[in-house]
């Protein structure tokens, strides 16, 4: 019957999507779960780990396992794109087993009661109705994923070839810079010290300034004083992360969708069947080092900047992200090792639940639980007469322990909740 209404251009599609291997990748999991591990509990084990042993070592992965204040690149800043990056590769192996099966017009009802379902459980993870208007957060990082699906998923259902979604991507990240870079805003810094200052200055609201000031300016990246904070000011409805704009924020959704098409450009080349495994990886390593390379260099003149999804920052974070991929690939699919990331494919298979019960269970997750075992008095001990930190260290392994036999329960009931 599907096939009886599509037109040829989506019969087309049917057919080719029909004759395109289905096979999973042990890979994309594996590395969907190895992202989800540090948001469990990995980074608090590798900072338990550091107050043990204050080295120069234990100093630099503590910085890394936290988000840089503004600009640059740690590695916690890539947790978020590299999963945005891997929702890219997902959907072109997803969306075309729905093509081949159903037809487009299927994928494409699919495809938006995904988003939509995911969306509302990021409202949800996000407080819900818990608080009155306007204490609600409309958008955050589940929200970003959707949004990012649903659009990368638009685009690769009717684009569809490789050199076409380059140049998307490539006009959405152009697009974001021109509009940060030459669009003109007024000269307001959105921080607390300075809206104090200015009510001193002038009887009003803080809206009340920032309409009636007329000095402007162009170019500015600064925190709360770019094009990208100040619309979320003005425009975006609801609750702000940051008080007054949000890092999930509306004009950062260009280049995060910008981030899903390069995730599903490296689906297109694990997906491409004219080369074998070991072809894909270079593929993959040429992407990522040339991503990289773009992406620290543009950063010299627009800053690598996460919280307002900088095109620079998005190339930089792709670069390592294409880099992972396919060192996950190379060992997992070209050497055939892959007992040893067994759990990371469990908890990859249910990145958004476990992502959701970590928050219901309430910050810092299944550490909450496990501290109900070995908390306390335990903890305690284990500080003072063993090691300083240890304590803290067993806290992080039980509920990383648990964390993980959570996600193999679910795995073992064949219960899945991804994109």
């Amino acid at each position: 019957m599907a096939a009886q209404t599509d037109s040829g251009a989506d019969a087309a599609i049917k057919e080719d999507e029909r004759s395109a291997p289905t096979r999973r990748l042990v890979s994309v999991d594996a590395l969907r779960g190895f992202d989800m591990f540090w948001i469990m509990g990995a980074g608090s084990l590798v900072g338990a780990l550091g107050k043990m042993s204050d080295n120069a070592v234990g100093s630099f992965l503590a910085t890394q396992l936290t988000h840089a204040d503004w600009e640059g690149l740690r590695f916690y800043d890539l947790i978020f794109p590299l999963f945005l990056f891997i929702v890219g590769v997902s959907l072109v192996f997803s969306l075309s087993k729905e093509v081949g099966r159903d037809g487009r017009s299927a994928a494409l009802k699919r495809l938006f009661q995904r988003s939509a379902a995911l969306f509302l459980i990021g409202i949800f993870y996000s407080g819900g109705l818990k608080n009155e208007w306007p204490d609600i957060r409309l958008l955050g990082v589940l929200q970003r994923l959707a949004l990012g699906y649903f659009f990368g998923g638009l685009l690769f259902l009717f684009l569809r070839e490789f050199r076409k979604l380059v140049w998307t991507g490539v006009g959405l990240l152009l697009l974001y810079w021109g509009l940060l870079t030459f669009v003109p805003i007024r000269n307001i810094q959105l921080e607390d010290r300075a809206l104090e200052t200015y009510s001193e200055r002038r009887i009003g609201t803080v809206s009340d300034w920032f309409v009636r000031e007329t000095d402007m300016v162009t170019g500015k990246y600064d925190k709360g004083l770019n094009l990208s904070n100040h619309l979320d000011f003005q425009y975006l409805p609801g609750k702000k992360w940051d008080k007054y704009w949000d890092p999930e924020g509306l004009l950062s959704t260009i280049p995060a969708i910008a981030t899903c098409i390069l995730g599903i450009l490296a689906g297109l080349i694990l997906r491409d069947e004219t080369g074998d495994d070991l072809s894909k990886v270079r593929r993959l390593l040429l992407w990522g080092a040339g991503s990289l390379a773009f992406g620290y260099l543009w950063g010299l003149q627009f800053p690598i900047i996460k919280k307002v999804w900088t095109s620079s920052f998005v190339l930089a974070a792709g670069g390592w992200s294409f880099l992972l991929l396919a060192a996950f690939h190379f060992v997992i699919e070209v050497k055939g090792h892959q007992r040893w990331c067994r759990p990371f494919v469990w908890v990859g298979m249910n990145s958004i639940t476990i992502y959701v019960t970590n928050n219901l269970i309430g910050y810092p997750g299944f550490q909450k639980i496990a501290e109900r075992f070995v908390g306390g008095d335990v903890k305690n001990f284990f500080n003072g007469s063993a090691a300083s930190g240890l304590g803290d260290l067993l806290v992080a392994l039980v509920g990383l322990a648990l964390s993980v036999l959570f996600c193999w329960y679910l795995h073992r009931k064949r219960i899945f909740l991804r994109l």
